[in-house]
């Protein structure tokens, strides 16, 4: 899944993110490559340039916590994007494995959610449970069944999502966060190898090398039975099954995404009827 030099090609990717008038540097229009030249990162950071592309190249790869959060703070990282590179730099992850099994407890909570959409995903993205509500959102897929397959891989995706450029780019910054705790996870590396033979969109977002666990956010939707929807997403961590996160949507009360989200809870109730009606009449029940 990834190189040899995992260090460097992480490094390169958040040096070229770095626009240059955001730490103080010049850009007089005559760079060849996009971001920080390594020498501005060894500047910034305080150490020599010799020893930073020692870094880079995989030549030197025994940097003290000091050297990596010098780094951090010159390439300007936030905590999840420090915290992948000590782990990469130190070469400290950690022994948890991602489970796939979701407890009883969590899926009575999660059913009683009738209002709201809600399900649980594993740190690969699948979605290992989901209650109606969920499954009448994502209702429009042909699958539903890992969010990265779907954003990349189903037509779809383009038209339930209002701004799917942000939202296949948080999924993937997502996706990263969950292989830097799970580095050798086998259900990651086979979506991740997927999704770069089939998706040229997913393989170059993943190359940036974004670290950003997605914990809350608004979303648009497009619904193709009620209409578009404006959701508050949160994720709250499941802290007894590593990887996993119970995923909520909310709507601002009284809001037209708010009346959305009964019209969506009343879509079951409504085929149910329908199955009812026409299994009463001597009819096939829909499927």
């Amino acid at each position: 899944m990834e190189s040899v030099n995992e260090l460097g090609d992480y490094l390169r990717a958040r040096r070229a993110a770095v626009v240059p008038a955001d730490v103080g540097l010049p850009d007089d229009g005559s760079r060849r490559v996009p971001g920080l030249r390594r020498d501005e990162v060894a500047l910034l950071a305080g150490m020599s340039t010799d020893y930073y592309i020692r870094l880079e190249q995989g030549r030197e790869r025994h940097p003290s916590e000091q050297v990596l959060r010098a780094i951090a703070g010159a390439l300007r990282l936030n905590d999840a994007a420090t915290t992948h590179l000590f782990r990469l730099g130190l070469s400290v992850f950690e022994t948890a494995t991602a489970t796939t099994s979701v407890a009883p407890e969590l899926l009575r909570l999660m059913d009683s959610m009738r209002e709201v959409p809600a399900f649980v995903v594993g740190a690969a993205q699948d979605v290992l449970a989901a209650n109606a509500m969920a499954r009448e959102l994502y209702a429009g897929f042909a699958r539903y069944d890992n969010l990265l397959r779907m954003i990349f891989l189903d037509p779809f995706a383009r038209e339930f999502y209002a701004d799917w450029d942000r939202a296949a780019r948080i999924a993937v910054g997502n996706l990263r966060a969950s292989s830097s705790r799970f580095p050798r996870d086998e259900r990651i590396e086979r979506v991740v190898g997927e999704l770069s033979v089939r998706s040229p969109a997913f393989t170059g977002l993943w190359a940036h090398y974004e670290v950003r666990p997605r914990t809350h956010e608004d979303k648009r939707f497009r619904h193709p039975r009620v209409g578009e929807m404006r959701l508050h997403f949160e994720a709250l961590a499941v802290t007894s099954a590593p990887g996993q996160h119970l995923s909520v949507y909310s709507a601002e009360p009284g809001s037209t995404s708010a009346d959305a989200l009964v019209l969506l809870g009343q879509l079951p109730r409504q085929e149910a009827v329908l199955t009812d009606q026409d299994t009463s009449e001597g009819g096939e029940p829909r499927s």
